[in-house]
């Protein structure tokens, strides 16, 4: 059964259970409403009858005449007993008994009683007058209120029947309309492919389960997306990257051995498939440190990290490798107590090799000239800026240069994986942050990284 069908019974049947209590409780109440009125009623025609026959000779015979014929209609099967110290029935012309000896000792020591006999409705009391004591019973079928009770109880039938329809239209319409986004996120999940992991449902504006269940689908998409790109741009391009390096390493070596040559001759073929071997190295290196990325993208515990000590870290290790004040580092703006500013959520081994690639990259095509990091806190969050002065970056590369594989320069000495800015893009990315570059040719290259 589908969702909306489960809502919209479910709904119906607290909605009838509720309507049928209430029901229930409006018939129950007017019953014993107008049980409670005959009874009154049967209690006036017992004084009534009192004032009638037992003092009837106090009040003229005008009087009593119009008493009887303003109190005295008969109700719907009314017996009226007036019954004497001896309990034998009196003043009524009918001598019958009617009621029993207990019936009528019970209202003379209680004074006054209500019961039901069968059927009809009965009130007692017990009446002390000069002629004796007497006990009054009267009885009668409440015929008016059973006649109400059966209108009362088929019109709440006949309500109870289209609020009932009605209700389950109304819930099947309200389910409907409650899961109308779900539908939609159905459909749309539907037409995502292997080919269209990019694609992204829509999460609504409603702020509610359901907004949240395509949030979280999407995260999730993203994340798949990632995982994809990285399998298929291992799958096209690791495999050439790879054979490269090796090709050459066997091809120099089938030249060196295939005929006898100088030494200097075996140490530049030598010299040759060691760079190549550290050519390959590198790769495998960037292909693995990728991989792993992608495993804390999911897995990582972050932690809080103070960037600046991490800049300073950075200088420390890289001016050790190029040479003093090869890599500058200022500050600007920084918090004088509070340094919550300066506090990042973050991996710290991640973060490091992502700025580690842009560094290393600044230095690679600017030919291990000085490198300028500046770290800023401005009102947009903290501002991280590396700038060198290589060779640059055409216009119309720049959009190209944080894909795999790629490498903007074509010389030797400038050559690489093209893994490193893309790595440094998606962890970066992963930690919330921006990384954007410009690029003159022949100036230089800034990278600035927002978080």
């Amino acid at each position: 059964m589908k969702i909306k069908d489960r809502l919209a019974l479910y709904f119906t049947l607290i909605s009838t259970i509720t309507l049928l209590c209430v029901l229930s409780a409006i018939y129950f109440t007017f019953n014993k409403v107008m049980e409670s009125e005959f009874f009154d009623r049967l209690t006036d025609r017992t004084m009534v009858t009192a004032k009638l026959y037992l003092q009837a000779d106090e009040i003229s015979n005008e009087a009593l005449n119009k008493v009887r014929a303003q109190y005295l209609e008969k109700l719907n099967g009314e017996v009226i007993r007036i019954y004497n110290d001896r309990n034998s029935a009196a003043f009524i012309g009918d001598a019958k008994q009617f009621w029993t000896n207990e019936t009528i000792n019970k209202v003379r020591e209680a004074g006054k009683i209500r019961f039901k006999h069968g059927d009809r409705q009965a009130v007692g009391i017990f009446y002390k007058d000069n002629q004796g004591n007497f006990v009054i019973l009267a009885s009668a079928i409440d015929k008016s209120t059973e006649t109400r009770i059966n209108k009362l109880l088929n019109v709440m039938i006949g309500v109870f029947i289209v609020i009932f329809i009605g209700l389950l239209l109304s819930g099947r319409w309200i389910a409907k309309r409650i899961l109308s986004p779900l539908d939609v996120f159905i459909d749309q999940v539907k037409l995502i492919k292997s080919n269209n992991l990019h694609f992204r449902v829509k999460e609504g504006t409603n702020h509610d389960e359901i907004t949240l269940l395509a949030q979280n689908f999407n995260n999730l998409m993203e994340h798949l997306e990632h995982s994809f790109i990285l399998q298929k741009t291992f799958v096209a391009n690791a495999s050439h990257e790879l054979r490269t390096p090796v090709t050459r390493m066997i091809i120099g070596a089938e030249i060196s051995l295939s005929k006898d040559r100088l030494k200097e001759d075996y140490k530049k073929a030598l010299q040759s498939v060691l760079e190549d071997a550290e050519k390959l190295e590198n790769i495998i290196t960037a292909l693995f440190n990728l991989a792993q990325a992608d495993l804390e993208y999911s897995s990582s515990l972050a932690q809080q990290i103070r960037i600046d000590e991490l800049i300073w870290q950075l200088q420390a290790e890289w001016n050790q490798r190029k040479g003093p004040n090869k890599l500058t580092v200022e500050m600007k703006n920084l918090p004088m107590t509070d340094d919550s500013p300066l506090i990042i959520t973050a991996n710290p081994t991640l973060l490091q090799i992502a700025l580690d690639n842009i560094i290393g990259n600044a230095f690679k095509f600017s030919d291990d000239q000085q490198v300028s990091c500046l770290l800023e806190i401005t009102e947009e969050g903290l501002t991280l800026t590396i700038s060198d002065q290589g060779v640059g970056i055409a216009q119309d590369k720049l959009s190209d240069i944080f894909k795999p594989f790629y490498s903007s320069s074509h010389k030797v000495e400038h050559s690489g994986n093209g893994m490193g800015l893309y790595m440094a893009n998606k962890i970066i990315n992963l930690f919330k942050g921006k990384i954007t570059v410009t690029s003159v040719i022949d100036q230089g290259t800034v990278f600035h990284i927002r978080f």
